[in-house]
């Protein structure tokens, strides 16, 4: 038995997969492995969701799963899609489809019972491969070829394809960054440019969730430049995209691994760039929150001829956090060798920054009653804490506070 048999009896051989298949691959109706657990499972990637296709109509998919005991959840009846829980793990079963008409958003499909045909209404060769029960991968449009020379290619026509779905134009590019090789097909790249004005008509958070999932790909960087080359890239961000920081993050590791702070990378550089893609990308909150204070980061490391004493640097991871400051150093610093160690001896140093203890019960005990003058004299106490070194012992930073205080008393005596 070869590699790739003996890891296909393996993967039909995991019980909860066994069982499922035994109820619905029999008494006239056939069910595959589809898509990517096929595509992955050949390349020797683990595999992660497994979602199966059938000739049952999903009322019988219903039947058959209530019967066996597996929790039965209907997750996209219109499109013939339940979810089936077996043994804790769920699998998404959908009936054979046909398209019958599509908008470049939304397909009306009716239901058959030919694997052929529903392979070739999919994107990508390499998603149109299917594995049956006893082992046997189904191959009609050429996949095996092209994972083999890691080649992503639309299935049939690619225009056609696109025009089907405008969001193929993404996934075409994310595909690439995730499994191919080389330069990205031409006929593929001259149809998605051919069609990319129907990327205005699609949805905001079908074109993050596409992005986000591109911009931590393995080779994003290269594909990136491939959009922004084919005149894909900017109209999506709405900026001049800074390629060469995004490659230099890529190459780097560490953080870049974030899609937050890659997307940062790529499309900021000041605040207002932050709030542009919170509303172009409908951002959730905590990736706007971290983006926006990577952007606070630059407006505030930028212009200067070094990135400031260590002092400046803890007034402004204060100000937008440590972990804001360390994004913008990275990012300012390229790909230059000697720019990139400075900018991790400041990061470093910035790190070994002590906590500053006195609180709002420390101000309160020195006779400062409840209200906003507390956190004015914690505010300034740190400042000067921070001018003064940043001393770790509890006496120094009591000695800051006290002379806070004193300072505060003084102002408003002069008032």
């Amino acid at each position: 038995m070869t590699l790739p048999e003996a890891r296909i009896a393996a993967f039909l051989a995991r019980p909860a997969l066994s069982r499922l298949l035994a109820v619905l691959d029999r008494n006239g109706e056939e069910a595959r492995i589809i898509g990517g657990a096929v595509r992955d499972l050949l390349l020797g990637e683990a595999v992660g969701d497994v979602d199966l296709a059938t000739t049952a109509l999903p009322e019988e998919t219903m039947r058959r799963g209530r019967e066996a005991g597996f929790k039965v959840v209907p997750t996209g009846l219109e499109h013939g899609t339940i979810t089936l829980i077996v043994e804790g793990a769920p699998f998404e079963v959908t009936t054979l489809r046909e398209d019958v008409e599509t908008d470049g958003r939304h397909a009306t499909v009716r239901f058959g019972r030919d694997f052929e045909a529903d392979a070739r209404r999919r994107d990508f060769t390499v998603n149109a491969l299917s594995l049956d029960r006893a082992g046997v991968v189904h191959d009609p449009c050429g996949g095996l070829a092209d994972l083999a020379a890691r080649r992503i290619r639309f299935i049939g026509d690619a225009a056609t394809r696109i025009r089907e779905d405008y969001l193929r134009i993404l996934r075409f590019f994310r595909f690439h960054a995730r499994y191919g090789r080389g330069a990205p097909d031409a006929e593929g790249v001259r149809a998605c440019i051919a069609g990319r004005d129907g990327l205005a008509g699609l949805s905001r958070e079908r074109v993050r969730a596409e992005l986000m999932k591109l911009l931590v790909a393995p080779g994003a960087a290269p594909a990136l430049r491939a959009m922004a080359e084919a005149g894909l890239l900017m109209p999506m961000i709405g900026r001049v995209p800074h390629l060469t920081r995004f490659e230099a993050v890529a190459e780097g590791g560490g953080e870049g691994v974030f899609a937050a702070f890659r997307l940062a990378a790529l499309a900021v550089g000041v605040r207002e760039d932050a709030l542009h893609l919170r509303e172009a990308l409908r951002l959730s909150n905590e990736e706007f929150d971290r983006i926006e204070r990577i952007a606070l980061a630059l407006e505030g490391l930028s212009g200067r001829a070094t990135a400031g004493t260590l002092a400046q640097l803890r007034h402004l991871a204060h100000r937008i956090g440590q972990d804001a400051v360390a994004a913008g150093l990275v990012l300012l610093a390229g790909r230059g060798a000697e720019a990139a160690g400075r900018a991790q001896a400041m990061i470093a140093d910035l790190a070994r920054t002590p906590p500053f203890l006195p609180t709002g019960r420390d101000v309160i005990a020195l006779g400062v009653p409840a209200g906003p003058r507390i956190g004015q004299v914690l505010a300034a106490a740190r400042s000067t804490w921070i001018d003064g070194g940043a001393p770790s012992d509890e006496a120094a930073q009591s000695r800051f506070l006290e002379e806070a205080l004193r300072s505060s008393a003084s102002g408003r005596g002069a008032d």
